[in-house]
């Protein structure tokens, strides 16, 4: 059966329509669907649920970034990166085209330098353990999509749409999908049964150790912030009920960490060297999972979950205790 790919373009819309144009007719040229901001283009709240909904259905996400930033939502940062956001929690696969800097003509260039960094603090994010392209203006888009988007597809095949006359019968659909829930609900059994096997370290830092954690905040400014292990698997334990993605939960830790450190300012960013440790050390502690799984829309991501060990260390920390009357 023959699919078709459907491909949601993100991307600012005034400065770049020209080249939105063009990948959206590269798409449709390689019987992929596209879909994007021509749907919404007064994008608001109550339409970002309709957005959001329309990302579920996409298999991939085309992310486009020139020289603005712009409109902001009501959590501060824009829709384009709002959608990213959302599609790196879906799991699904992200292509990311970067116009490089020097290229980008004066008059679609950020004037505001908040907005300025903002868009800069974007890309960082976007740049920081994905593979980038970049482009310089909007006759290189086409073919970088059309190899981009090819690779992807061949490394990370996802679901896709098929024609409903070439579907087989509606009985033999059930029950291959009653096997596939059941063959995935087997994996999970086995894996939440294996003991997991901790890799010996010697002397490793007892959850009572404190360590220096930091990044960076609002224009460029340094945070930090002392800390002991357990205090930061306590920040992050409850969040790990929802198996999140690695993506989405360093964000949530950042956060969290940044609000601890008192310091006054706006999106702060881990150092993703201390994100790197903090996994490692929690994970040698027999206090989490972190495996590459399947998403939802055919990919794969890291997700994060807890051990048995894990849930009763979250317990003894989180849950609040009847004071003495």
């Amino acid at each position: 059966m023959e699919k078709r790919y459907q491909v949601f373009v993100s991307s600012t819309y005034a400065d770049l329509k020209d080249e939105r144009q063009r990948i959206i007719q590269m798409l449709m040229e390689m019987d992929c669907i596209p879909t994007g901001m021509e749907l919404f283009p007064a994008a608001d709240e109550e339409q970002w649920k309709f957005i959001k909904r329309v990302i579920d259905d996409c298999d991939y996400y085309l992310l486009i970034i020139g020289g603005r930033h712009g409109s902001l939502t009501t959590d501060g940062i824009s829709y384009t990166e709002k959608e990213y956001d959302y599609a790196v929690e879906r799991g699904i696969k992200v292509i990311a085209l970067l116009r490089d800097p020097d290229e980008i003509p004066t008059d679609k260039l950020e004037n505001d330098p908040t907005a300025h960094e903002k868009l800069k603090q974007f890309r960082e994010k976007v740049s920081n353990g994905r593979l980038i392209k970049p482009w310089r203006n909007a006759e290189d888009l086409p073919g970088l999509v059309n190899i981009s988007l090819q690779k992807t597809m061949k490394a990370s095949p996802a679901i896709g749409w098929i024609r409903a006359n070439t579907l087989p019968s509606e009985s033999l659909v059930i029950e291959l999908n009653e096997l596939r829930k059941e063959n995935q609900n087997l994996r999970e059994r086995i894996w939440k049964s294996q003991e997991f096997e901790r890799v010996p370290v010697d002397d490793l830092a007892t959850l009572d150790e404190k360590i220096q954690v930091g990044g960076t905040h609002t224009v460029n400014r340094i945070w930090s912030l002392t800390i002991t292990w357990k205090e930061i698997f306590g920040l992050l334990a409850p969040y790990l009920l929802e198996n999140p993605n690695d993506t989405l939960l360093k964000s949530r830790l950042e956060i969290s960490l940044f609000e601890l450190s008192g310091v006054s300012g706006y999106s702060p960013h881990l150092n993703d060297q201390v994100f790197q440790s903090i996994k490692l050390q929690l994970t040698a502690h027999k206090l989490v999972n972190v495996q590459n799984l399947q998403t939802t829309q055919g990919g794969y991501a890291l997700f994060w979950s807890l051990t048995p060990q894990g849930q009763a260390l979250m317990m003894e920390l989180r849950t609040v205790r009847k004071k003495d009357t």
